[in-house]
């Protein structure tokens, strides 16, 4: 499957927010049949759906499959807006729940499948989402869980951000993403993935300190999480941090801790699955071939034998 040829794509339009316009973007997969289960995939930071073959294995695995582009970010994003940004991670919920209703209108079960700060996202609207229990189960991708920072760096740079955030809400600062996982993916580096480097460029955008803040308040929401449905976390079996590419961002999380996501993960909810996925990178379904089909498979595994069976 490819992306021009497989899917399409249809613009939401949504409440004008403090920049003005606001839309999202649901794209479904061609070979959807309807009144069959269904999948919504929600993207990571700096991130947009481009991930075809993510949506072929979902068909063959009978499922229809969608997935959002929410406000701010790929085909969503608007000349007028910055990028990526956010105030509160709630600003997401009103694209989530329009795509969930429209895909329940049609569709049987319908699961969330989110990747890194998409599975924040998602574990925050699972918690207080107005359409959460129109979701069967919850599948999340290295889910951005913690800052993968010491206790020091991370309570220094939230108390910067909330200071420089109170006169301004657009500071910024940059060159706080390491293009090492970047380079480690696309086909023009080291990897075999090709995605629109306007929408998620290798260097990143700029890391905005109202956004920081937006992302500590939502992980401190979970300290109460308590998601009803079957919940699902992979993560790869090693973390580095890396400034540099080198061989190793092929075969770990290079951008967050899997400490994190494993200590985290597990208080989500009551009916948690963990599972490892050696060597496998931060987005474990742009890993290498047979680490990622290894993925996939105990991803329909837990669907079977778990999610429908809850």
């Amino acid at each position: 499957m490819n992306l021009q040829d497989d899917y399409t794509s249809q613009d939401i339009k949504l409440n004008p927010d403090y920049e003005g316009e606001v839309k999202a973007v649901l794209t479904a997969s061609n070979k959807n049949t309807g009144k069959r289960n269904s999948v919504l995939y929600l993207h990571g930071y700096i991130d947009y759906f481009f991930h075809a073959h993510l949506g072929e294995k979902f068909n063959e695995n009978n499922f229809d499959f969608f997935a959002l582009d929410l406000r701010k970010h790929g085909r969503s994003l608007m000349p007028h807006q910055h990028p990526n940004y956010c105030k509160d991670l709630k600003e997401y919920f009103e694209e989530i729940s329009i795509a969930i209703k429209t895909i329940k209108t049609q569709n049987t079960s319908l699961f969330l499948l989110a990747h890194s700060t998409g599975g924040l996202t998602a574990s925050y609207y699972m918690n207080y989402g107005n359409e959460k229990d129109l979701v069967s189960g919850l599948i999340l991708n290295s889910p951005f869980l913690d800052f993968n920072l010491s206790k020091l760096e991370k309570a220094m740079s939230l108390l910067v951000a909330r200071i420089i955030g109170k006169v301004s809400n657009y500071a910024k600062i940059e060159g706080t993403i390491s293009p090492a996982y970047a380079k480690s993916v696309h086909k023009d580096h080291h990897g075999i993935w090709d995605f629109n480097l306007e929408w998620k460029p290798i260097k990143g955008f700029p890391t905005y300190f109202k956004w920081l803040e937006a992302i500590a308040k939502a992980q401190k929401k979970l300290d109460k999480s308590d998601i009803q449905v079957p919940t699902l976390i992979m993560h790869s079996s090693g973390s580095l941090k890396m400034s540099k590419y080198s061989k190793e961002a092929m075969s770990h999380d290079i951008v967050l801790n899997i400490e994190d996501i494993k200590r985290v993960g597990k208080k989500l909810g009551e009916k948690v699955t963990m599972v490892q996925i050696d060597n496998a990178q931060h987005d474990i379904f742009l890993s290498p071939k047979p680490v990622r089909d290894i993925g996939f498979d105990k991803m329909f595994s837990w669907i079977r034998n778990t999610a429908f069976n809850k």
